[in-house]
């Protein structure tokens, strides 16, 4: 019955839906840039009928927080907006967090469609955006919708948060836990092809250098190349990558050919065509499971780097320099028998008609940090598509924001039961 009566105000509301998440996707809220997505946010917000909570984050007071990362400390003009429903008591409350930012569009050349058009075609709705995560976010303010103009009373609170910079690493929802806002559970609706994620792996920056001999190019045999040596440190690292995921055996990530990878992204070195190039700079990203600490992982890449000297005993007398430089995600896991994925799995099966898959995430989220520093464990599932979050020509498909949002609002009343 309750079903019914969701699914049919969802339909009537199709329109009303659609629209907002194309209000969403063209509202451009790359970094510094989230006020006026945040606004549509505010008012859909201030619609349903939540009290809402806005601020703008201080950078100064976060900044002295281990968790802290952000490549930037002011936050003038961009707010996290908070959305409370208020429940009758005795029951459990429930955090549903959705980042408001987005990467970049990239080269423009490779859209097809101006990268906030917003456009449909074929019942998907093209933007940057849209797959990760507003999709997502217009799924959690439908359910909230429908409970809300359905009259259902809640025993427990739910808290609806649009926090910003998640895309470089968790700055909005470190601020909302430090504002206050935890809870026995948290929903995130990030893109995961409909797949439950229980598990989520968390990620850090790090920086390189490789020292080398600069020397005549002509006589590149009296010098000693950064380049060459630096090809030596990727190798290293790859084993080191390799031993690592050896061993991880959770079933959960069967179907994820590398659950932890080690990813070298950019490579700057040398200065001149005719000189041996003298000085190497390695970035990239290293996966941490959730099994372990951010300050493991760390150790266990500087043990291993010491080793190189093994291998070549120039790193005797010239051994690398790491540094862990910019974003990081905490890993984060919910126990796969808790009792929120049991009623999110059940509510996926009535509406779908099927189970659901159920699998680690091959990357990270605000999950980490709401598990590990708010107490409170969180679940990842949305209906974005994972392979075209940061493409160009991002996507979402509409049907499944919502069956999304059906299958939130079922899992919101049972778990924070009729009041």
């Amino acid at each position: 019955m309750l079903q019914t009566q969701i699914n049919q105000w969802l339909t009537s509301n199709r329109e009303h839906g659609v629209k907002l998440l194309q209000k969403l996707v063209q509202a451009d809220s790359i970094q510094g840039n989230e006020q006026q997505a945040q606004k549509v946010v505010i008012k859909t917000l201030h619609k349903i009928g939540l009290k809402v909570d806005v601020w703008e984050p201080d950078g100064n007071e976060l900044s002295k927080h281990p968790d802290f990362s952000s490549s930037r400390q002011e936050f003038i003009g961009s707010p996290n907006v908070v959305g409370i429903l208020k429940g009758t008591g005795e029951g459990r409350s429930l955090i549903l967090n959705g980042h408001i930012d987005v990467v970049p569009e990239g080269d423009l050349e490779q859209w097809e469609h101006a990268p906030y058009s917003g456009k449909i075609i074929d019942g998907k709705l093209y933007g940057r955006g849209a797959t990760d995560m507003k999709g997502g976010n217009v799924s959690l303010l439908l359910a909230l919708s429908a409970l809300r103009a359905l009259g259902i009373p809640l025993k427990g609170d739910v808290i609806f948060q649009s926090v910003i910079e998640e895309e470089s690493g968790g700055l909005g929802t470190l601020a909302a836990i430090l504002r206050g806002y935890k809870a026995d559970a948290a929903i995130i609706p990030e893109p995961t092809n409909m797949k439950i994620f229980p598990k989520q792996q968390g990620s850090m920056w790090f920086q390189i250098q490789v020292k080398g001999l600069s020397a005549h190019g002509g006589t590149r045999y009296e010098g000693v190349s950064a380049i060459e040596k630096a090809f030596l440190v990727v190798e290293h690292i790859r084993e080191l990558e390799k031993r690592r995921n050896e061993r991880i055996n959770d079933p959960l990530y069967s179907n994820i050919p590398i659950p932890i990878p080690i990813n070298i992204g950019k490579i700057a070195g040398g200065d001149w065509p005719s000189s041996v190039a003298d000085r190497v700079k390695l970035e990239g990203r290293m996966g941490i499971s959730p099994e372990e600490s951010m300050e493991e992982a760390k150790h266990e890449m500087e043990s291993w780097l010491l080793t190189l000297k093994e291998l070549d005993p120039w790193f005797n007398e010239h051994p690398v320099t790491l540094d862990w430089f910019g974003a990081r995600w905490v890993p984060g896991a919910i126990d796969i028998e808790h009792v929120l994925v049991e009623k999110l799995t059940s509510c996926y099966q009535k509406v779908l008609g099927f189970a659901p898959i159920v699998e680690a995430s091959p990357w990270g989220t605000d999950g980490g940090l709401l598990t590990k520093v708010g107490f409170t464990p969180t679940i990842v599932f949305g209906p974005g598509v994972t392979e075209k979050a940061h493409f160009p020509n991002e996507y979402i498909e509409i049907d499944k924001v919502f069956e999304v949002a059906e299958i939130i609002a079922l899992t919101i009343v049972d778990w924070c039961e009729v009041g």
